[in-house]
């Protein structure tokens, strides 16, 4: 508990030194809106213990939407510290204590799923986030698991796609599979005992849980990037959220079997053109470095460690 208690005191001292510049970029539209959340996630894996290994790489691409199981809400700290995008959250969230208003403060886009009326509106506002440069990531399951299953994944917001075609120049939308998957927490593989531990779904309460994760250690993830495709208008959102379903299903299952090599690429229906995946790379916590590498890096020592080393950042080298 005293591991937890001091990530969340440095949680604090964190948030309240970044608070005026995030309000300051939103309130005058600056840059710094997109690209200060992604290192305030990089820092906060650091101080948990997250430690990331990537395999293939977003892709570059603009207009982009990422497609993503959902495991827990170290998701978003996770995909976060990865690159800059913005979220797509329930409605319910932004009533939330404290977290509603850190979701506000990275420009979530909120939703009410209950209200299917409401779907077409949802959708041109994910499409004016993709067209004002935005990488968009949609939990396309509408929920969260078990970390283990992936849910079938909901079509209806992949529509999105074609409000932002219909209103732009762009002739084409890149979307993008992406999968999380949990492996080891506190240096021990997780079974489905300790899974429990870090998946955050059904009736599990959010601070306890939260407190749990703080006070467990490190935590292993593997980020899979899938095969990324072009869809322009005549691509059918229920064969783009089919595709990309089958392919989290599969590096999902590859992540949980320890298989580096997985087959990432998929189908590529009518309306679609293949972008190739890049480099395998890991994000180091400790650094904050980008690096070619196999085996997931070495846990964190403390946040003043963290802020103050001087590795640059570096472009995932192409094996």
């Amino acid at each position: 508990m005293i591991r937890a208690i001091s990530i969340l005191l440095a949680f604090i001292v964190l948030t309240l030194m970044l608070l005026p510049f995030q309000l300051a970029s939103i309130v005058l539209g600056l840059r710094l809106q997109r690209t200060l959340p992604h290192w305030y996630h990089r820092m906060l894996c650091a101080l948990i213990g997250v430690r990331i290994r990537e395999i293939g790489a977003r892709s570059a691409d603009s207009p982009a939407l990422i497609l993503s199981n959902h495991v827990s809400w170290l998701d978003i700290c996770v995909i976060s510290a990865l690159s800059p995008v913005v979220f797509v959250a329930k409605s319910e969230v932004a009533g939330w204590p404290v977290f509603g208003w850190l979701a506000r403060l990275q420009r979530t886009i909120f939703i009410n799923r209950q209200a299917r009326h409401q779907t077409g509106a949802a959708s041109r506002e994910i499409a004016g986030r993709l067209l004002g440069g935005d990488a968009v990531v949609l939990f396309a399951e509408g929920t969260s698991g078990d970390g283990i299953r992936v849910l079938p994944f909901r079509s209806s917001l992949v529509g999105a796609v074609h409000h932002a075609l219909g209103n732009s120049q762009h002739r084409h939308v890149t979307v993008q599979p992406m999968s999380l998957a949990y492996r080891s927490l506190g240096g021990v593989p997780m079974g489905r005992g300790l899974r429990q531990r870090v998946a955050w779904y059904g009736d599990a309460e959010l601070i306890p849980h939260l407190l749990a994760v703080l006070a467990s250690g490190a935590v292993d993830v593997t980020v899979s990037w899938g095969q990324a495709v072009a869809c322009d208008v005549s691509a059918d959102r229920k064969a783009i959220t089919r595709d990309a379903e089958q392919s989290v299903r599969r590096m999902t299952a590859a992540a949980l079997r320890g298989a580096a090599s997985a087959h990432l690429a998929g189908p590529v229906p009518a309306g679609h053109n293949a972008i190739p995946p890049r480099a395998l790379h890991r994000i180091d916590p400790c650094s904050f470095a980008i690096s070619a590498a196999p085996a997931c890096v070495s846990p964190p020592s403390a946040l003043a460690a963290t802020i103050s080393a001087s590795a640059p950042i570096s472009k995932p080298r192409a094996r």
